[in-house]
């Protein structure tokens, strides 16, 4: 059976990535604890909400160095999803100025508009166009549509870090990669049969 660590460290939708979890037959346990992290095969960190807040939660919980020696360390599979993406940044500006986890080079900063019918936040669904092959996308095409809800992005410098882009506010980063690290600025759990696909291609790896 796949064990998947949804991490709990107090902000995301929990309830409908277990189900989607369980619907892509893994076998979910939400947790913040260290010995049911590191039985895990697979890591999935969700999140809503705003980035200094999520950071200052996984560090008071000392799971920013539980993480790190797992999915650094071990190499286990590791999911971010939304907010669970953005953390994984070099520095975030929501909220204040705030340290990330550091996996991904790269700041987050407000959705800027650039036109006068474009609305922040950037609610509801849009294109994914794919950048580059990754097994996270395996099946699926490049231009499906997602389920989005945010106002911060991720600015990566390396391009190799990046899997797909979204076409708003001059360009989303809609999915990171580097070895066994992936990330959605996209909810797969709210975008139906597709996004479904999206993690049963994670729990395959």
């Amino acid at each position: 059976m796949k064990k998947v660590a949804i991490v709990d460290y107090g902000m995301g939708n929990l309830g409908s990535v277990t189900r989607a979890v369980e619907e892509c037959g893994g076998s979910p346990v939400i947790t913040n604890k260290a010995h049911e992290l590191e039985v895990a095969n697979y890591i999935v960190l969700p999140g809503v909400g705003a980035f200094a807040i999520g950071m200052r939660n996984i560090r008071e919980r000392g799971l920013d160095e539980l993480l790190t020696a797992q999915v650094i360390g071990k190499g286990i599979p590791f999911l971010g999803i939304c907010l669970g993406m953005q953390l994984l940044a070099t520095k975030g500006w929501e909220g204040e100025e705030t340290d990330g986890l550091g996996w991904i080079e790269g700041e987050v900063k407000r959705l800027q508009p650039d036109g006068h019918n474009v609305r922040i936040p950037h609610v509801g669904w849009n294109e994914v166009i794919f950048t580059r092959a990754s097994p996270l996308f395996s099946g699926i095409p490049s231009g499906t549509d997602y389920y989005f809800v945010h106002s911060y992005h991720l600015l990566c410098p390396n391009e190799r870090d990046v899997i797909a882009r979204t076409p708003y506010c001059g360009g989303v980063v809609s999915a990171v990669g580097r070895d066994n690290i992936l990330g959605v600025q996209f909810h797969p759990e709210k975008s139906q049969r597709l996004g479904f696909q999206v993690i049963r291609n994670f729990l395959a790896l």
